[in-house]
């Protein structure tokens, strides 16, 4: 891909994988009937680990014992991440749970750094967590405790990322662990799908978000990531909650407050201000 995104500005290229996982992110919401987050969240990994390893065909029997370790926590923080996820989206709109899920990546920035300064995003972000716990929001409270699970198990990721990459060489170890990941998520997923898993435009629509949350974002984010500055790529990945809150708008119809949308404002603040001071960029992520 990089022969063909090579002359998009980098800018572009990550607003365009931000955009492309939100609209995934949407699009599989719309699933929740029929096959309810369990079964769509499988469709999602299942069919992603497929995208990815016809990609990067990775060699499972080349890894040592100590890489299988590696790569099975790896696939348990993405199973975790997406499930939990998931399963606060079919309770909470979607702009309020990357919100709130993106305390996990915010922490990771902010625990990496000694700056004084670091006190300022910790408390924008904290102000934003509250404005949207409001208990008159309205919000269902699983939801959010959910949200927030992903979001440690997105700062497990990112932590283990870093790992990965100087143990596993290229991009076949996240290949593995989506593989790992798919077989953790395979029995609820079946479970709660049965046989509307069968269905072809139930597969069309999981394969749709397969494409748009998985495949697109990771070729844009990592020929970004070869030409941009790391803080200017946290950065920009700090949209993403404005960029789930618009998807939500026009996909689903979720209309937020202003309330809400300040809150938003504050975290997608605090989470930039973090990523300038980062030493080094925030991973991609399923």
């Amino acid at each position: 891909m990089p022969g063909v995104t090579d002359r998009v500005p980098p800018i572009a290229l990550v607003l365009g994988a931000v955009t492309s996982v939100q609209v995934g992110a949407s699009l599989a919401k719309t699933l929740f009937d029929d096959i309810g987050p369990g079964g769509t969240v499988m469709l999602r990994i299942l069919l992603a680990a497929a995208i990815l390893a016809l990609l990067w065909r990775p060699e499972a029997r080349e890894r040592s014992r100590e890489e299988w370790v590696l790569v099975v926590a790896f696939g348990v923080s993405l199973a975790g991440m997406n499930y939990a996820f998931y399963a606060a989206l079919d309770r909470i709109p979607l702009g309020v749970a990357v919100t709130f899920e993106f305390v996990g990546p915010l922490a990771v920035a902010v625990f990496g750094s000694r700056r004084p300064l670091d006190l300022l995003w910790v408390v924008l972000a904290g102000a934003g967590i509250l404005l949207l716990a409001d208990p008159n929001g309205g919000f269902d409270g699983v939801g959010v405790a959910l949200a927030l699970l992903a979001g440690a198990f997105w700062a497990a990721y990112i932590l283990l990322s870093a790992r990965m990459g100087q143990a596993v060489p290229g991009q076949s170890g996240l290949a593995l662990a989506m593989i790992v990941a798919a077989a953790l998520v395979l029995p609820a997923g079946i479970v709660e799908g049965g046989t509307e898993l069968l269905d072809p435009v139930v597969l069309a629509i999981g394969l749709g978000v397969a494409i748009l949350s998985s495949a697109i974002p990771y070729s844009l984010e990592f020929e970004a990531l070869r030409r941009l500055p790391p803080g200017v790529f946290g950065v920009l990945m700090s949209l993403e909650p404005a960029m789930a809150a618009l998807a939500g708008f026009v996909v689903l119809g979720e209309v937020l407050a202003a309330r809400e949308l300040a809150a938003i404002v504050l975290v997608m603040v605090a989470s930039a201000g973090a990523a300038l001071g980062a030493r080094d960029a925030p991973p991609v992520r399923d």
